[in-house]
C-alpha cells in the first residue's frame, strides 16, 4: 500500500473508531453508570478517573512521542531505544504505585473511594505498557490495529459494567471495569507488537539520562495539559461533595467524549496550511479563512441546540437525579465551541512553527484556570468549575489569536459571520416553537432550517466545502494524498 494511502487508511479507520469507541460506548457507558451508582457515585467514579489522568501526567516524562520520533529514524536500535523506555516507564510507573498511598491518605475521602484510586495509580503500570509498545505501530504506520484494540477495550470496560449492574456488585466493582479494559489493552497491543520486534528490558542509566533531556520538555506539556482540562475535577472533589462532582461530570464528559473533533479538523487542513504559510501566502490565507468559516458553521448549531435540548441531553445520557447537569451543560458547550477556535489558532502557531510561544500560552491558561477555580468552586460549586472553563478557554483565543496576529500578521476574515449567525438564530427560534415536540423531531428539524438558511444567504458553498477537504486550494489542483507523498 503507497504511503499516503496507508496514511488516509489509518485516519479514516482511527476517525471512525474513535466517534464509536468515544461517543457511542462511553456515552452508553456513562448512561449505566450514573443510572446504577446515581450523583454521588458517580462523583467518586469520576474522581478516579480524573486522578489516574493526573498520575500519568506525572509519569508521562514526555516518552511515548520522543520513543516514537527515535525508533522512526533511519538506523535506530530499535531493541535498545524499547527496552530501556519499556524500563524506565515501569519503573517510574511502580514507583507511583508504591508513593501513591502516601498521597492518597492526605485526602479526606471515604474509604471506597481511596481504594479506587489505588485502582488508578495501578492502572498506570498497564497503560505505560501501551503507550510505550504505541510506536511500533506509529513507524509502520499501523495504528489502525491500536485503534482496534483500544475499540474493543471500551467493548469489555462496557460488558463489564452491564455485568457488575446485574449481578449489583457495587461501586468498586464498577470502579475495576476501568483497570480491566486497561489491562486487556495492555495485553493485547503487547502480544500484537512481537510480530514486528521483540526486545528484553534494559537498564542503561546513561541512556535514561540522555534520553530525559530530550522528553522532559514533553513529559511538562503533559503536565500542564492535566492542570488544563482535568484540575477542575480534583479541586471539586476536594472543595464540594461527591454529589457536586457527580454532576458536573455528567455534562463534562459530554463535552469531553467531543473535544476529539476539533483536534481532528484541525489535523486534516494542517499539511495544506503547512504547504502554503510560506510558499503562497495568498493561499494560505483563503485556506485558512475556509477552515475559521467551517469551525464557526459546526460550532453554532452545536451551541444553539445544546442550550435548548440541554434537558433532553442529560436524559438520555443519565440516570436520574442529574437534572441539575442541564445547567452545568449550557455553560460548558461554550467552552466546548472556544476549545474549536483554540485549536484553530494553535494549529496556526504549529505551522507558523512557534510551538514554545504555544507552551507559554497554555501555561498561562493552567494557572489561571487553577487559581478562578481555587477562587470560584467554593462560592458556586459546580457551577464555578464551568465559569472557569469557559473563561479558560476564551483566554486561550485570546492569547493564541494575538499571537497568531503578531507572529504571521493574520486574522481570520469575518465576512461570512453574520449570515452563519443568522442561520443560527433561525435554528434558535425554531427550537423555542418546537420545545414540547420530541427530542429527535425538534433537534431534526431545527438542523434542516440551519442548513437551509445557510445554502438560502450562501453562507458557504458546496464547492467551497469539497476543494477545502479534498485537499484542494482554488490555485491548486492537487489532492491531499499528494501533499502527502
Amino acid at each position: 500500500m503507497a504511503i499516503a494511502k496507508r496514511i488516509a487508511y489509518n485516519v479514516v479507520l482511527n476517525s471512525s473508531l474513535k466517534v464509536i469507541s468515544t461517543v457511542v460506548l462511553s456515552l452508553l457507558s456513562i448512561r449505566l453508570i450514573t443510572e446504577y451508582l446515581g450523583p454521588e457515585g458517580f462523583g467518586k467514579y469520576a474522581t478516579i478517573l480524573a486522578f489516574f489522568a493526573f498520575f500519568s501526567a506525572i509519569i508521562d516524562l514526555g516518552l511515548g512521542p520522543v520513543t516514537a520520533r527515535e525508533i522512526s529514524r533511519q538506523g535506530a536500535n530499535e531493541k535498545q531505544i524499547l527496552g530501556n523506555i519499556l524500563a524506565l516507564r515501569l519503573l517510574s510507573s511502580t514507583a507511583l504505585f508504591v508513593v501513591s498511598p502516601l498521597i492518597i491518605v492526605l485526602f479526606a475521602y471515604p474509604n471506597d473511594l481511596k481504594i479506587g484510586l489505588l485502582f488508578a495509580s495501578g492502572a498506570t503500570l498497564f497503560s505505560t505498557l501501551s503507550l510505550v509498545l504505541n510506536g511500533v505501530f506509529q513507524k509502520r504506520l499501523s495504528m489502525d490495529k491500536v485503534a482496534m484494540v483500544e475499540f474493543l477495550g471500551k467493548l469489555v470496560q462496557v460488558g463489564l459494567v452491564i455485568l457488575v449492574v446485574q449481578k449489583d456488585w457495587g461501586f468498586l466493582a464498577v470502579a475495576s471495569t476501568f483497570l480491566a479494559s486497561l489491562i486487556f489493552n495492555a495485553i493485547v497491543v503487547f502480544l500484537l507488537s512481537r510480530r514486528y520486534i521483540s526486545f528484553p528490558l534494559r537498564f542503561d542509566f546513561a541512556y535514561w539520562k540522555t534520553f530525559l533531556k530530550e522528553s522532559l520538555p514533553m513529559g511538562a506539556t503533559a503536565i500542564i495539559t492535566f492542570a488544563y482540562f482535568k484540575m477542575d475535577t480534583i479541586l471539586l472533589s476536594m472543595m464540594q461533595s461527591n454529589t457536586d462532582v457527580g454532576i458536573y461530570n455528567v455534562a463534562y464528559k459530554i463535552m469531553e467524549n467531543l473535544i476529539f473533533f476539533p483536534a481532528m479538523l484541525a489535523g486534516l487542513i494542517l499539511p495544506l496550511l503547512s504547504r502554503f504559510i510560506y510558499t503562497d501566502r495568498p493561499q494560505f490565507n483563503d485556506i485558512a479563512d475556509k477552515t475559521f468559516a467551517v469551525f464557526i458553521i459546526i460550532v453554532t448549531p452545536l451551541i444553539m441546540g445544546t442550550w435548548f435540548l440541554a434537558p433532553q441531553i442529560i436524559s438520555i445520557v443519565s440516570g436520574g437525579g442529574f437534572e441539575q447537569s442541564a445547567s452545568v451543560l449550557r455553560i460548558l458547550v461554550f467552552a466546548l465551541g472556544c476549545i474549536f477556535f483554540g485549536h484553530y489558532f494553535n494549529m496556526l502557531l504549529v505551522v507558523s512553527n512557534a510551538q514554545k510561544k504555544l507552551m507559554q500560552t497554555l501555561i498561562v491558561a493552567a494557572v489561571f484556570n487553577i487559581v478562578l477555580n481555587l477562587f470560584l468552586i467554593p462560592r458556586y460549586s459546580y457551577m464555578g468549575a464551568a465559569f472557569t472553563s469557559v473563561a479558560t478557554e476564551l483566554l486561550v483565543i485570546l492569547l493564541t489569536g494575538t499571537l497568531v496576529f503578531r507572529h504571521i500578521g493574520y486574522l481570520p476574515s469575518l465576512r461570512r459571520v453574520g449570515r452563519i449567525l443568522l442561520a443560527g438564530v433561525l435554528m434558535g427560534a425554531s427550537l423555542l416553537l418546537l420545545s414540547r415536540a420530541s427530542f429527535l423531531l425538534a433537534g431534526a428539524a431545527s438542523v434542516l432550517v440551519y442548513v437551509v438558511s445557510l445554502w438560502i444567504t450562501r453562507a458557504v458553498t458546496y464547492a467551497e466545502m469539497k476543494s477545502l477537504f479534498s485537499g484542494k486550494g482554488e490555485a491548486s489542483p492537487q489532492p491531499l494524498d499528494t501533499l502527502l507523498s
